[in-house]
């Protein structure tokens, strides 16, 4: 099969489609023929050497990610495609099913199959999606989902997402709406409509108006961005807010 490996850290010209060996499934495990994929910040940060870090916390990360160059090869957290073949024990899936999902730190989506535990972060995809859809789920909806969840989302709260027409960020925007929160979304111009069709109840246009606004205003305070420092978030809280200061990656 094929796959786009990553044989050393550095710039995007460093992945190299190869031909690989293709994975059988073990006990437990499904091999799934891989349809679309998503390229997500987390695999930048992986395919870069995690070089954005300080010196210290990127030796730690390597020791377990690889210290010259990723120790799998094939990068990629997302997947959609469909079930090839079933492994013993398995009885979740079964060949013919149409999965999608998150490997996480076992990466290797970048590639034509690939082999995943059934008890992995895998589900059968909606019937009314394509597989290019699907694969634009997992990462975001799955970040957002823990951390809202972490800080007590609930209904009648008043949500303000900055940066809510990410990945995170929107998929942010569009599970607080169900659960039944008003939310004030924060972006560049060019994404205003977007988010007010993904259900936002305000829209802010960071680069023209104050996106902050004075103390008092929202119980969460939702950070898909990473760039404002956490006090200028605690502001925009009302007393006893929650503050999902967690979300550090760019949607």
């Amino acid at each position: 099969m094929k796959a786009a490996v990553c044989a050393a850290y550095g710039p995007p010209e460093v992945l190299q489609v190869r031909d690989v060996p293709r994975p059988s499934p073990k006990r437990r495990e499904i091999l799934v023929k891989v349809h679309a994929t998503s390229v997500t910040v987390s695999d930048t940060y992986g395919r870069g050497g995690f070089g954005f870090a300080p010196w210290w916390l990127r030796f730690l990360v390597r020791l377990a990610f690889g210290l010259r160059r990723p120790r799998n090869p094939i990068l990629g957290i997302v997947l959609a495609g469909e079930v090839e073949q079933a492994g013993n024990g398995v009885t979740r899936f079964r060949p013919g099913d149409r999965v999608y999902g998150l490997t996480g730190m076992r990466s290797g989506t970048y590639a034509q199959y690939m082999c995943v535990k059934e008890t992995s972060a895998i589900a059968r995809s909606p019937a009314n999606l394509s597989d290019d859809q699907a694969a634009a789920i997992p990462y975001g909806g799955l970040l957002a989902l823990y951390f809202l969840t972490r800080a007590g989302l609930r209904s009648g709260q008043r949500v303000l997402i900055y940066g809510a027409s990410g990945a995170i960020g929107s998929a942010a925007l569009q599970i607080a709406k169900i659960a039944g929160a008003h939310v004030t979304a924060v972006c560049g111009p060019t994404n205003l409509d977007l988010v007010k069709t993904l259900g936002a109840d305000a829209a802010i246009d960071y680069t023209r108006e104050n996106a902050l606004p004075s103390r008092g205003r929202f119980d969460l305070v939702f950070d898909a961005v990473g760039k404002r420092k956490s006090s200028a978030f605690k502001v925009a809280c009302v007393a006893g807010g929650a503050l999902t200061r967690e979300v550090r990656v760019r949607g």
